[in-house]
């Protein structure tokens, strides 16, 4: 049986305690108890906080560095580095990783992520079947706003409050592959 991935985007500057680092933990141990692998951009933050949810529950946790990051080095739970030389060969990396992209809430760097692959898939060039979920009420006025000028820009996301229901929503699709 294939390895089953599934790429999580969020912020580097969560810290213990806030609301998106719990959130990345939860999401992490659940989809290491479902059986998946995650990946990531390997650091800190949500990318740490997720890393340590699978890991503690027993997961693989791939980690995509990037060498423009001087003097950053990959998160303790990182089972698998993955280095890249570029910002765009990590996203490339992390996006053909990827069987699905879970956006957890972020800054500039998640939202460049989000944008990526929304666009990409939009486009048609990700395979259809690999789905955008993206969790909380952070990103529901970004998806009101775009919608105002593409209504249709959004069929290819699904917005969900809890990280339980990423695990429901990927599982079909993971599992066919």
């Amino acid at each position: 049986m294939s390895e089953k991935i599934i790429t999580i985007f969020g912020t580097s500057r969560a810290r213990p305690g806030d609301a998106a680092y719990i959130l990345a933990y939860k999401t992490g141990e659940l989809l290491a108890r479902a059986g998946y692998t995650i990946a990531n951009g390997g650091y800190g933050g949500t990318m740490l906080a997720a890393a340590k949810g699978a890991a503690e529950a027993g997961g693989k946790i791939i980690g995509v560095t990037c060498t423009a990051f001087k003097g950053s080095s990959a998160n303790e739970y990182i089972s698998r580095e993955i280095v890249t030389d570029s910002l765009d060969e990590r996203l490339d990396t992390l996006m053909e990783l990827g069987q699905a992209y879970v956006v957890l809430p972020g800054g500039t760097g998640t939202l460049l992520e989000l944008v990526n692959v929304w666009e990409l898939k939009n486009k048609g060039f990700p395979d259809a079947d690999k789905p955008i979920i993206l969790v909380g009420e952070f990103w529901q006025p970004l998806l009101d706003l775009i919608a105002a000028d593409d209504p249709d820009s959004s069929r290819h996301i699904k917005l969900v409050d809890r990280p339980e229901q990423v695990v429901e929503l990927i599982r079909p699709q993971a599992d066919l592959r």
